[in-house]
C-alpha cells in the first residue's frame, strides 16, 4: 500500500470514529432510508450465445521470428532459460555446437484469437498475429483444433482472413453497424488472453475515432473492457450479440491491461474483409502525392480563409497526380464535390476507390479555385518513396547567405551533396545553419535541409533564395518554404523576426 493510499485511509477512519455517535441511531431507526444495490447486468446469456464461435490461433513461426506483441506459449523453467539465452546471445552472439556450427534456431509460436464468420469456417483476426507464419492452428471453443489456412492479409489495416475445413457448420458470428456505436455504451471481448483460453471481459465504449499514430486508417474504439496480450483478432460484441470491433492494440507501461484497448471498428473492417475473402489482397485507389496538413500559418501564407485540405508537399514520377497536372505546393480541397478537412480524410477516400475510377479534386493553386479530373491509380506498391541516405553532417559551406528568417543558406557543394545522399535530382539550396530560437528553428528547420522553393518559386541559388525572403517579409505574412530532408518533401510557414 502505498504512503497516499494510507494517508487517505487513516484520514477515513478518524472521521468514522469521530461521527460514529452521530450515526448510530439513524442507520437502524430508518433502514428505509438505505438505497438498494444497484442491479449488476448480466452478460451469461450474450456469453453463450457467441463464445463458441471465438477460436483461439496458434501460430507456428518461422526460425528467428519475431512474435510482435502476441503471447509465446511455455513453462516458468523454459521462461528462465529462454531470458538467460536471449541475455547471452545479446552480449556474446549465438551459442556455437561442440562442432564449430552455429546451433540452429528453434521455431517460436504465438498465440491470438479470430472469430468465425460464416458457416463455412471464414475466421477474421489480426494481420500481426498470423503474419509470420509457417502454420496456424485454430482450436474452436469445444477444444477441436483444425489447421487453418491464410487467405490473406491487409497490413495497413492490421485484418487477416482464415479458412479452416470442417465436416459440419460452424458456430458464426456477425457484424453490427459500428457507425451506431455510442460512448457510454456496455460490450463485451472475448479473446484467448496469455493464451488462457476462451475469456470473456465487459466494459464500455469508452471514446470513438481515436487515432493512436498507427497508420493513415486510424479510426479506433476505445475500450475499457479488458485486453490483454493474446486478445489481438478478437470479437467486440455489443448486447446485441453483434460484432462491432476486432481487438487489436492496448495502451499500457506494463503490456498489461490498464483499460485503455482499442478496436478496429467493423464499418472499416467488412469490406477489407469482403476483399480479402474474395481477392487475397485489398485494392486500394492510389493518386500518388505526398502530403501534409494544412496549419493556421501555411493556410495564411496561402491566402486560404480556413486551416483545412491537404498540402501536396510531393508529386511522385509516372503517378495519376502528375498526369492529372496536380503540382506541389497544391492544396486538394475536395474530391468529387465532397470536402476535404485533412489528409486522412483524403487518404481514405482515394484509397476507398476503384483502380481506375476518374476523379475530380477541387485544388487551391495561385490564390485561385480550380479542378482537375485524375484517374486512380492502384496501391499495388504503397507508392513507396525511396529514403536517400544521410549518415554524415554536411560539409561547411562558404559563405552562407543569412536572413531574416534565422536560417543561413548556401549552395549544395559536391561534398554536401554525396554527404547527404543527394542524388542529382535534388535541386535547391543548402541551410547551413539554423540559429537557435529563430522562427526557422521553431518550425523544425535543420543544418543539411535543402530549400527548394520560396513561396510558387523555385530555388536555384543562396541570393535567389535571400532575396525572395527578403519580399516576402514585406508582406507581413508566413512564407511558404518548401524543404527536403532525406528523400522526403514539406512545406513550412515561417513568419520573419521583426527586427
Amino acid at each position: 500500500m502505498t504512503k497516499t493510499k494510507t494517508r487517505i485511509l487513516t484520514a477515513l477512519a478518524l472521521t468514522t470514529a469521530l461521527t460514529a455517535p452521530a450515526l448510530i441511531a439513524p442507520m437502524f431507526s430508518a433502514p428505509a432510508a438505505i438505497a438498494a444495490p444497484q442491479a449488476v447486468q448480466d452478460f451469461s446469456d450474450l456469453a453463450a450465445r457467441v463464445t463458441p464461435a471465438v477460436v483461439n490461433v496458434a501460430v507456428t513461426m518461422k526460425a528467428g521470428a519475431d512474435d510482435g506483441d502476441e503471447v509465446r506459449m511455455s513453462g516458468p523453467q523454459d521462461k528462465q532459460m529462454e531470458e538467460f539465452m536471449k541475455r547471452f546471445t545479446e552480449r556474446f552472439g549465438q551459442p556455437a555446437r561442440p562442432d564449430g556450427k552455429q546451433r540452429p534456431q528453434h521455431k517460436g509460436q504465438a498465440v491470438g484469437t479470430g472469430f468465425i464468420v460464416d458457416a463455412k469456417g471464414t475466421i477474421v483476426t489480426n494481420y500481426h498475429v498470423v503474419s509470420k507464419a509457417d502454420s496456424i492452428t485454430v482450436t474452436l471453443s469445444d477444444g477441436t483444433k483444425l489447421p487453418a489456412k491464410l487467405m490473406g492479409g491487409d497490413e495497413k489495416t492490421d485484418l487477416a482472413v482464415l479458412k479452416v475445413e470442417s465436416d459440419k457448420p460452424l458456430p458464426f458470428v456477425s457484424f453490427g453497424d459500428a457507425s451506431k456505436v455510442r460512448v457510454g455504451q456496455a460490450v463485451m471481448a472475448v479473446g484467448n488472453p496469455f493464451g488462457l483460453g476462451g475469456t470473456v471481459t465487459t466494459g464500455i465504449v469508452s471514446a470513438r475515432g481515436r487515432d493512436i499514430q498507427s497508420g493513415p486508417f486510424d479510426d479506433y474504439i476505445q475500450t475499457d473492457a479488458a485486453i490483454n496480450r493474446g486478445n489481438s483478432g478478437g470479437p467486440l460484441f455489443d448486447m446485441e450479440g453483434k460484432v462491432i470491433g476486432i481487438n487489436t492494440a492496448i495502451y499500457s507501461p506494463t503490456g498489461g491491461n490498464i483499460g485503455l484497448g482499442f478496436a478496429i471498428p467493423s464499418s472499416q473492417a467488412e469490406p477489407v474483409i469482403a476483399q480479402l475473402k474474395d481477392n487475397g489482397r485489398v485494392e486500394r485507389g492510389l493518386l500518388g502525392v505526398q502530403i501534409q496538413p494544412v496549419t493556421k500559418e501555411i493556410a495564411e501564407s496561402l491566402s486560404l480563409k480556413a486551416d483545412k485540405g491537404a498540402l501536396v508537399a510531393m508529386v511522385q514520377p509516372d503517378s495519376p497526380a502528375l498526369a492529372a497536372g496536380i503540382k506541389s505546393g497544391d492544396v486538394i480541397m475536395s474530391v468529387d464535390g465532397k470536402k476535404v478537412d485533412g489528409i486522412k480524410e483524403l487518404t481514405r477516400t482515394i484509397s476507398a476507390m476503384k483502380p481506375g475510377t476518374s476523379v475530380k479534386l477541387g485544388v487551391w493553386r495561385d490564390g485561385k479555385d480550380m479542378t482537375v479530373t485524375a484517374k486512380v491509380g492502384d496501391q499495388k506498391d504503397d507508392g513507396a518513396i525511396i529514403k536517400a541516405k544521410a549518415d554524415g553532417k554536411p560539409g561547411e559551406a562558404a559563405k552562407p547567405e543569412p536572413t531574416s528568417y534565422g536560417v543561413s543558406l548556401a549552395s549544395i557543394s559536391p561534398d554536401a551533396r554525396k554527404q547527404l545522399g543527394l542524388d542529382g535530382a535534388v535541386s535547391g539550396v543548402l541551410v547551413a545553419a539554423v540559429e537557435p530560437g529563430s522562427p526557422a528553428d521553431d518550425q523544425g528547420l535543420k543544418a543539411g535541409d535543402v530549400l527548394q522553393q520560396v513561396g510558387r518559386d523555385a530555388i536555384d541559388s543562396p541570393k535567389m533564395a535571400a532575396e525572395k525572403l527578403k519580399e516576402a517579409k514585406k508582406t507581413g505574412k508566413p512564407v511558404l518554404m518548401k524543404i527536403y530532408r532525406e528523400g522526403m518533401t514539406r512545406f513550412v510557414a515561417i513568419s520573419p523576426r521583426a527586427a
